[in-house]
């Protein structure tokens, strides 16, 4: 069974007409959409309506209705102004992305201080129907304005899921947006049920929580992280730096990676302000019993400073960029 908000089901419009000029043009606005064969509902100020029925009523009310009193939401999200709506339907096509799965995973290695691979992080890699990229800057924001963040999420992880079954018994770093999962129990039990499926030892898969510094609703993360806990995996936060909260939180976290933000990785060697963060987060991390991670490492100068600084593990271009098959499986194939 999978959920609506997982899944690329009809986007259900509701619209909120505000103002004496909108509401008293309400009723023309229902009949007009009636005669048109659009089912709608309404209900005092407000109308819902499938996708066809909002192009519909976008078209039909950009003279007739004060547009700046008009709003709308998408399967019970925040409102937005109206005038966002077409940036909806112009995001159409990730339904495509992710209905028919068009994602591979690339891994990137992640190693330790003697340069042995440790785990990879398993990276999205996006294709339109024609087989070209889409890069994540740009169907990232598009799940979020079409309401796909939930289905995109969980698309990725499966796949990464998929893809970890390939490792000889390396970890795998798989991300996940936290704010898209609304309940661990019902959210994340395919996933569970995938690596189950796939014989994939929970002790080898990592999920890692991105966009760690926005996340508003830390009980919510909390919830989803005891739930992987609870059920042998272990997860890892994201992009810490200098400013995330204080130790009693992450603590509290319990994460078994810490992750510190790439921007004061690079040029770590020869930047005092980026070694006193990267000290300063090393301490932290080590207080609260976590790995730390240096991630972004570009130059063997910046490694050879985190390494003698503390750090254990590592990950970035210098070591290997992403790539289709893990690094042993190219050397096979080379």
């Amino acid at each position: 069974m999978q959920c609506n908000n997982c899944s690329v089901t009809a986007i259900k419009f509701e619209i909120k007409l505000e103002g004496k000029t909108n509401l008293s043009a309400l009723q023309t606005v229902i009949d007009h959409l009636e005669r048109r064969g659009i089912e709608i509902s309404s209900r005092g100020d407000k109308l819902q309506m499938d996708e066809v029925g909002a192009r519909e009523f976008l078209d039909f009310c950009s003279d007739l209705l004060d547009v700046s009193q008009v709003v709308f939401r998408i399967n019970q999200e925040a409102w937005q102004p109206l005038d966002r709506m077409a940036q909806v339907f112009e995001t159409e096509w990730i339904d495509d992305v992710i209905a028919n799965e068009r994602l591979t995973c690339h891994y990137q290695p992640i190693v330790d201080t003697d340069e042995n691979i440790f785990a990879y992080e398993m990276l999205a890699r996006f294709q339109n129907e024609d087989g070209s990229m889409i890069y994540p800057n740009e169907i990232f924001p598009a799940a979020k304005t079409r309401g796909r963040l939930y289905a995109l999420d969980r698309v990725c992880r499966m796949t990464a899921v998929k893809y970890s079954a390939a490792l000889k018994g390396e970890k795998a770093f798989i991300n996940f947006i936290p704010t898209s999962i609304y309940s661990p129990e019902f959210c994340l039990s395919s996933t569970i049920s995938l690596s189950k499926k796939l014989g994939v030892d929970p002790k080898l898969l990592v999920f890692e929580v991105v966009e760690t510094e926005k996340v508003d609703d830390l009980d919510h993360l909390k919830k989803i992280l005891t739930y992987y806990r609870e059920r042998g995996f272990d997860y890892a936060l994201d992009d810490v730096g200098e400013g995330y909260s204080t130790i009693e939180m992450l603590a509290d976290m319990k994460p078994k990676y810490m992750k510190l933000d790439m921007k004061f990785v690079q040029d770590v060697a020869t930047d005092l302000e980026k070694q006193r963060v990267a000290k300063k987060f090393l301490r932290k991390a080590l207080e609260i019993g976590s790995i730390p991670l240096a991630e972004g490492i570009e130059t063997r100068q910046d490694f050879e400073w985190l390494k003698q600084s503390g750090y254990q593990l590592f990950q970035g271009y210098y070591f290997g960029k992403p790539a289709a098959l893990p690094l042993y499986e190219q050397h096979v194939k080379a």
